[in-house]
């Protein structure tokens, strides 16, 4: 079985529209998550193990400023969060009340979690990019999460827009947004996915010297032997 340093090397150059690719190969359609796009240019990809956090939606007894000090709050969720996750948070795509803002983003970065990842949206934009940490999320508005949230849990399996995720799920995130792999075919997929990285890397060599698709994209049993070849001259 891989460690997470051995995912992180092998999924490195890996895009996210290439595993969605794998995926599907594999029967899993709906692993990118809507609505959480990164919050600026450059942030990368990132990779990691979900840390899930989930939102239901506000109810007045419990969705109150007080509930912030309590056993059960975003504050102790985040204290949790091991080195090197990606917090995952279902917020139900709700887009009118920021789940987290620079306070506790900043704590985030210094606990040195990799990356937030939300359905939901942000605030205190200005603050949150000072802190470093990479977002990915469906926008920001001024509001806190009690105007329109009721954090209820953390460590549990969310939706995460309209995607399951369960804690250790592995997170990948680039500037296409938020793919899930499935704990359990984590390896199958360190397997496949170079492979189909470097086959699509000489399918764009081919289009780029001129040559038309139909029987290149996806590759005929000429251009599949013609592919072992490169391959076999360029030490791959």
């Amino acid at each position: 079985m891989a460690t997470d340093a051995d995912i992180k090397n092998i999924l490195a150059g890996v895009t996210t529209a290439t595993l969605t690719t794998i995926l599907l190969k594999k029967g899993l359609r709906n692993v990118w998550m809507r609505g959480a796009l990164p919050i600026k240019p450059g942030q990368g990809r990132i990779i990691g193990r979900a840390f899930t956090l989930r939102f239901v939606p506000a109810r007045e007894d419990l969705a109150t400023p007080e509930s912030w000090s309590s056993p059960k709050s975003t504050r102790a969720a985040i204290e949790a969060m091991p080195d090197g996750c990606i917090a995952v948070v279902d917020a139900m795509g709700i887009t009118d009340a920021g789940i987290f803002g620079d306070i506790l983003c900043a704590r985030m970065a210094k606990r040195n979690v990799a990356a937030l990842v939300t359905d939901g949206v942000i605030r205190d934009l200005d603050g949150v990019l000072g802190t470093g940490l990479p977002v990915w999320c469906a926008g920001v508005a001024a509001p806190p999460s009690v105007a329109g949230l009721t954090f209820v849990d953390w460590d549990q399996p969310v939706g995460c827009g309209g995607v399951a995720i369960f804690p250790n799920d592995l997170i990948v995130v680039d500037n296409d947004g938020g793919v899930v792999i499935p704990a359990a075919l984590i390896d199958d997929i360190l397997e496949l996915a170079p492979e189909q990285e470097r086959l699509e890397g000489w399918i764009m060599q081919e289009v780029n010297k001129g040559a038309a698709l139909p029987g290149l994209y996806p590759a005929n049993a000429e251009n599949k032997a013609r592919y072992e070849e490169w391959k076999k001259r360029s030490g791959h």
